[in-house]
């Protein structure tokens, strides 16, 4: 009798991890808010969300981290948020309802009322971490990670954000985004927020790209000119 039951509770288990995981999905993409002269946007994929909040001419706030949905709340652990340090490493539950392509955020007494952008149906969807990077010398060698910092790129179908956290120390130490676009092997990128130098905004990268054994491989010229080749994989 005990192996049958234990063969059910298995079954219970995989059932509720498919469950949230299909969960998550519903969400994934990009999403946008427009109050008055100030954008904030969200970023789905996989397990991570990010919200961002900035202006034209100013980067305001970065915070997120990775997530489990409910039916009433998005519990997120919270691994970067630029004006309240103390924040990081802790759960923030967080009310939502969910209708079609509107999503409603309700932290605190505010309401925040999401307009979906896209559905993270694209090659590069993801969430990725550079594995590897060409030497001065040219060779491409593999980087080994060290220490608790660590570099995202987050792409939906349409948006694209890179940020450099360290969770552990709870640091934040940069970020930059906007939309890019990717076709026939042409990679490009338009900056919409930087927060290291707002001057960079509305500018746009191209670069080489393409997909091989699962990598995104990375090539071009960076902005400073310089000679780049990287390979990204996918953070599971």
């Amino acid at each position: 009798m005990k192996k049958p039951l234990r063969i059910f509770k298995i079954f219970l288990l995989l059932l509720m991890m498919t469950t949230t995981q299909d969960l998550i999905a519903q969400l994934k993409g990009a999403w946008h808010l427009k109050d008055g002269d100030t954008n904030h946007l969200l970023l789905i994929e996989h397990d991570f969300i990010f919200h961002t909040i900035y202006k034209d001419n100013e980067f305001i706030n970065l915070h997120g981290g990775t997530f489990e949905r409910t039916d009433k709340e998005l519990v997120i652990n919270m691994l970067v948020h630029n004006l309240n340090a103390d924040a990081v490493g802790k759960k923030i539950h967080l009310p939502y309802t969910f209708l079609n392509d509107e999503l409603t955020l309700m932290p605190g007494s505010k309401i925040l009322k999401f307009k979906r952008v896209d559905d993270g149906n694209a090659p590069l969807a993801g969430v990725w971490r550079i594995t590897s990077r060409m030497q001065p010398d040219g060779k491409v060698v593999p980087i080994h990670q060290t220490g608790t910092r660590v570099t995202y790129k987050i792409l939906t179908g349409s948006k694209f954000q890179w940020l450099a956290i360290d969770p552990a120390v709870k640091l934040f130490n940069g970020t930059g985004g906007g939309s890019y676009t990717f076709k026939d092997g042409k990679y490009v990128e338009t900056i919409e927020f930087f927060s290291r130098d707002n001057n960079r905004v509305g500018a746009s990268l191209s670069f080489d790209g393409k997909l091989e054994n699962g990598d995104w491989h990375h090539s071009g010229l960076s902005s400073k000119g310089e000679k780049i080749y990287e390979i990204w994989s996918q953070v599971k």
